[in-house]
């Protein structure tokens, strides 16, 4: 097992149900997990380029994650989240990290002025990763926590619990019945609907898809939607799953738990693995 839990202790934090240390020092966040699948493997690269986030993906041959972009630190070789906790083994990884906002101050997105005062926010996020379940070695149990600041208000709360930056290829998107098993074509979007998103290259060769399995109980909350985006002129597709809170006072504060199932291989054994999940979830 690698351990990269190093540095001088300057507080603590509490997810999913462990209190973990906040560290000052950076530390490793570079790993390479892996776990056979079909004559091949399954091989996730970690990097602390992106403070300990799945740099790429890879199956048989081909990459399903593009990584070059990554908010205001944009394509450069660090990044501005604070990477906390690191630990990994064969075939699973997990990680804290307190993340950086999307925009620096003074930055604008769609001509919109960033209102954070601060590259780093208070707020962090700790990631589980396993390649592989029981019945499915090509399903990746990804388990996720927000813990949110108290000394922030807000009347809404978007939860971006998972995302998949991909390689233009994957240019096909497809809806998943959820009564059915069966695929439907979908427009580039942006879009969102509350079934699960297939992204596939034109041959059907490649395909990755997601469901959310798990979220918060103690609150009302809205979801799961699953986006689907096309850049053209980054050369990049997408797909996301999303919650949201709306309260007319406060949101409320502390930590917030998901879990997803992403699953990857050719566009038949995607569609059939996720409806499977689907019944058994």
């Amino acid at each position: 097992m690698k351990s990269s839990l190093m540095g001088v202790l300057i507080g603590l934090v509490t997810v999913f149900g462990t209190t973990l240390p906040i560290l000052s020092q950076q530390i490793d966040g570079d790993a390479v997990i892996r776990s056979p699948y079909c004559d091949s493997e399954i091989v996730i690269t970690t990097t602390n380029r992106l403070a300990g986030a799945i740099h790429s993906l890879t199956w048989n041959g081909q990459e399903f994650i593009d990584s070059v972009d990554h908010g205001s630190d944009g394509a450069g070789d660090t990044s501005s989240s604070r990477l906390l906790e690191f630990e990994s083994g064969k075939n699973w990884l997990s990680s804290t990290s307190q993340m950086a906002f999307w925009l620096e101050p003074g930055q604008r997105s769609s001509g919109v002025l960033a209102k954070n005062s601060t590259v780093i926010s208070e707020h962090l996020l700790s990631k589980k990763v396993r390649i592989g379940i029981p019945g499915f070695k090509n399903v990746i149990r990804y388990r996720v926590a927000f813990n949110t600041p108290k000394q922030e208000i807000h009347r809404l709360a978007q939860f971006e619990v998972l995302t998949g930056y991909m390689p233009v290829k994957f240019r096909k998107f497809y809806g998943l019945s959820t009564s059915n098993g069966t695929l439907s074509r979908l427009s580039d979007g942006p879009g969102e609907q509350n079934s699960p998103v297939i992204l596939s290259t034109k041959n059907g060769d490649f395909a990755m898809g997601a469901l959310s399995v798990s979220a918060p109980e103690r609150i009302q909350i809205a979801g799961p939607g699953y986006g689907r985006f096309a850049f053209d002129a980054q050369k990049v597709t997408k797909w996301n799953v999303v919650y949201r809170i709306r309260d007319s006072k406060a949101v409320p504060t502390g930590v917030f738990q998901f879990e997803v199932l992403v699953v990857i291989g050719d566009l038949e054994t995607v569609r059939s693995t996720l409806f499977e999940l689907v019944r058994r979830n």
